[in-house]
């Protein structure tokens, strides 16, 4: 084996352990996320994005293709439930917002009344 290959194949194993990396950090995000993390999750995706991005700056070799697309759909399974959280964690937040807004109103509405 020569130079060239030695060094494809360092390259190619770097590749697969970048991907378990991402992977990974996917899992630990959906873990952050179920328990409110939102900062740390909002952290990990800039780091994760730049690890995507190592990671495929290179074409991913035939013999792991097949490897490469498991993992990716394993991440995009977790993406799924990561964006859900995220919706729903929107929601509640757009539902408290509205609730202080009415509590305000109510409030100013209260001492709008003048005392008979």
């Amino acid at each position: 084996m020569n130079t060239l290959d030695t060094e494809a194949l360092v390259e190619r194993q770097g590749q697969c352990v970048l991907l378990a990396n991402v992977l990974t950090m996917t899992q630990f995000m959906l873990e952050r996320a179920r328990k409110s993390e939102w900062d740390l999750v909002t952290e990990l995706e800039g780091q994760r994005r730049e690890l995507l991005n190592e990671c495929f700056a290179t074409a991913v070799s035939p013999e792991h293709s097949e490897i490469f697309s498991e993992a990716l759909a394993a991440m995009l399974h977790l993406n799924e439930e990561l964006v859900a959280l995220l919706d729903t964690a929107k929601a509640e937040a757009a539902a408290r917002h509205s609730g202080q807004v009415n509590t305000r109103r109510q409030i100013n509405q209260y001492l709008d009344v003048d005392p008979v």
